[in-house]
């Protein structure tokens, strides 16, 4: 899936589509963490609150969970 720089959908929706399609894969695998914001930000090609904005959204759907002083984490299955 690729990011549609020019499209109608916000960046940090279709980023957190994509994180989303890899959790439900296994790419992302429950109770690991998810690759770091500088990662995720080089990997895309935006800015960090861009980044923030998709987990957060994967955060309200359950998806992700942030453990304080650890990093974020797929939700355990």
């Amino acid at each position: 899936m690729t990011i549609d720089l020019d499209g109608p959908e916000p960046l940090f929706k279709q980023i957190a589509t994509v994180m989303a399609a890899r959790i439900a894969d296994g790419t992302y695998p429950p109770r690991r963490r998810i690759p770091g914001e500088h990662d995720l930000c080089e990997e895309f090609g935006v800015s960090r609150p861009t980044i923030r904005s998709a987990i957060g959204l994967l955060q309200d759907k359950g998806l992700v969970i942030t453990v304080r002083g650890k990093g974020r984490y797929v939700a355990g299955a």
